[in-house]
């Protein structure tokens, strides 16, 4: 296990444990049975290990959003896909939402605070693409208040999974919440939503812009995990068109197809994705 790894992991046992104002950099490196110095070559303070947890929590939960909306389901089991995929996310990682949904102390956190909402636009970004494959042109007018219902929908029933140890249907789930969605969306007549409103609210906190260098990186660290395979190679080849573009669109969409299917390689292939503006 990675040493950055497994101190995220260990931070979030104590932070479940004692609350995160309670845990201290002490605590956490004798839990992971390592030195102070060891933590601070990893995170130079407590609150960089916080926006690395949250970066690694809301990177996953994005990449699976994205990879759902953008998979072959037909279109009839596309909202059930969707919606039995954001709950099984949420079930993976109750113990980091149960966290996060606590700590008012987050909250207080300007940077985390950005972080957090800037991650909620890309969410926002790839329910819209969902909704505009599955009702085109009908839903123009309402895509964006229906967008909305759906992030209710996420937020209200995901406390279930967070702060609930009953079992519960998630196929079942996923299908009464699929068909709430569906009568919204085609017999809702009253927008309230509409895009300017969504750029006014979406201004102040809007993700920073992918770089040429960062996108490299991020590359880069995902190719050293990998060994010899199509996903490497593909990404590889990725790497020579940051900056530098040579292929054909159709092509660079077709490396990409390569690596998004992956699940290690996901959050990489949606970054890539918006870095090319597919």
């Amino acid at each position: 296990m990675l040493k950055k790894q497994l101190i995220m992991e260990k931070a979030l046992e104590l932070f479940s444990e004692q609350g995160f104002e309670a845990t201290s950099v002490q605590q956490i490196t004798e839990r992971c049975g390592i030195s102070k110095g060891a933590f601070y070559l990893s995170f130079k303070t407590k609150d960089e290990l916080v926006l690395s947890m949250v970066d690694y929590f809301l990177q996953q939960f994005i990449a699976d959003i994205d990879h759902v909306v953008r998979s072959s389901f037909a279109k009839e089991v596309l909202l059930v896909e969707f919606y039995k995929s954001i709950f099984q996310a949420f079930k993976k990682h109750s113990a980091t939402a149960r966290v996060f949904f606590n700590e008012k102390v987050f909250a207080k956190k300007k940077e985390l605070f950005n972080k957090v909402n800037a991650y909620e636009i890309d969410m926002s970004k790839s329910i819209i693409y969902m909704l505009e494959q599955l009702y085109g042109e009908a839903l123009q007018k309402n895509k964006y208040d229906v967008m909305y219902c759906i992030k209710g929908f996420m937020k209200s029933y995901a406390q279930l999974f967070i702060f609930s140890n009953i079992p519960l249907d998630l196929d079942q789930l996923a299908k009464s919440l699929a068909e709430k969605t569906d009568i919204i969306a085609r017999h809702t007549t009253i927008p309230f939503i509409t895009e300017e409103l969504i750029q006014l609210v979406n201004k102040p906190c809007e993700q920073e812009i992918i770089t040429k260098e960062s996108l490299i990186h991020l590359i880069e660290q995902t190719i050293e995990m990998l060994e010899e395979s199509i996903e490497r190679e593909s990404l590889e080849l990725l790497k020579a068109q940051v900056g530098h573009t040579t292929y054909s669109r159709p092509i660079i969409k077709g490396l990409i197809e390569n690596i998004r299917l992956r699940q290690d390689c996901q959050w990489v292939a949606y970054v890539i994705n918006k870095y090319f503006k597919f």
